[in-house]
């Protein structure tokens, strides 16, 4: 793929992946736009993570439509901006839904979701990180979030296996595994500058695997 096709990359990953981080690292390397996944105006998210069964639905339909206002968006943005980095794509929607409703709330999602998703811009490149349960609990626990402290390591490693099975058959946009395990792409600029040199590589396949040298972790 040429470098020149690569103008709307989207980051995904597991909660605690670096996602975010990423992003926005991009978005200063690349003076870009930036689309941040608003997880902080959830107000049933921190319900959610201490009773998934009640408030799954009013979480994930409240992320669904904001999702879908904001990357509706980008079918508006003009022709000429260089650069857009997200860190999230629409169709992850899906991955909690599916994790997290059954029955008739699945069922009314699924009615729903299809309408909003056909029309949306699909990214050039989606990068998934891809990494172990203990770095993904390491980095949870670090950054400290307050509406993440009910989280527990079973529903991340639940999201993971999500997570794995979902981008490992996904063939939507070209795509780019990387093992961020051992790496660390927010503190080391060699790492960051390692990894941003995979993402514009001009002889990247549709679909290819980046696992590189591990590093120790700080």
């Amino acid at each position: 793929m040429n470098n020149n096709e690569v103008r709307y990359i989207a980051i995904e990953g597991v909660i605690g992946s670096g996602k975010t981080a990423l992003a926005k690292k991009m978005k200063v390397r690349l003076d870009s736009k930036l689309i941040l996944e608003q997880f902080e105006t959830n107000p049933f998210l921190e319900k959610f993570y201490t009773d998934r069964r009640r408030y799954a639905f009013q979480t994930q339909m409240f992320f669904l439509i904001n999702r879908f206002k904001q990357q509706e968006e980008l079918n508006q943005e003009d022709l000429f901006t260089q650069y857009i980095v997200g860190d999230y794509i629409f169709d992850k929607d899906r991955i909690f839904a599916y994790l997290n409703l059954s029955g008739e709330e699945l069922k009314l999602y699924e009615s729903i979701f299809p309408l909003l998703q056909r029309n949306l811009r699909k990214p050039d490149l989606v990068v998934f990180l891809q990494s172990s349960i203990d770095r993904l609990m390491h980095n949870i626990k670090k950054r400290s979030r307050k509406i993440e402290r009910n989280l527990t390591r079973s529903y991340i490693e639940e999201l993971s296996d999500a997570y794995t099975h979902y981008f490992f058959r996904y063939n939507s946009s070209p795509l780019l595994i990387v093992n961020s395990t051992e790496i660390d792409f927010v503190n080391n600029e060699e790492d960051f500058d390692e990894l941003f040199r995979q993402i514009f590589r001009e002889d990247r396949a549709f679909i290819e695997y980046f696992n590189p040298e591990p590093k120790s972790i700080g």
